[in-house]
């Protein structure tokens, strides 16, 4: 499987000072270039040293951008990778036995290794926006009510 590639530490402060810069003006240059493609970069401003990549992997690398801004450390993982189930509660910010239940209740795919659950990243993400979704309907079900009710 190979484990997902991890940050060594936490960002320090000129790390997080760096990344939040750079985040701003990522953010900026997708909001004003709007067209699908390959974006070109300058490396190390030498204009006959540039990489062509997918807009997908800038959008990819603002989002790290904005967690290292706020000093969280990043992980990057495959998609197709599979996690322990200790690797995937983490990930979800539960239990291991909590991600137990789920496994059991079928609520996210998983296969067996001999005696080991192993949990596909994709399954496991497909899983948390599903509850992240559901999460957000609740909420607005109840800020509706409490507005019906006067109390908003």
């Amino acid at each position: 499987m190979g484990s997902p590639e991890r940050a060594d530490a936490q960002p320090d402060a000129a790390q997080v000072h760096s990344a939040d810069i750079a985040m701003r003006r990522v953010k900026r240059y997708l909001a004003t270039h709007a067209e699908e493609g390959e974006i070109r970069l300058t490396v190390g401003g030498d204009p006959d040293d540039t990489l062509a990549v997918p807009r997908s992997v800038v959008e990819l690398l603002a989002k790290v951008l904005a967690h290292m801004a706020t000093g969280q450390a990043v992980s990057v993982v495959p998609a197709h990778a599979e996690l322990t189930t200790q690797q995937a509660a983490s990930l979800l910010n539960v239990s291991r036995p909590y991600l137990i239940g789920l496994l059991d209740a079928g609520e996210i795919e998983y296969r067996k290794v001999g005696t080991h659950r192993r949990v596909r990243v994709d399954s496991l993400m497909d899983y948390k926006r599903k509850d992240d979704r559901e999460r957000r309907d609740v909420a607005d079900e109840l800020t509706e009510l409490n507005r019906e009710m006067g109390l908003y």
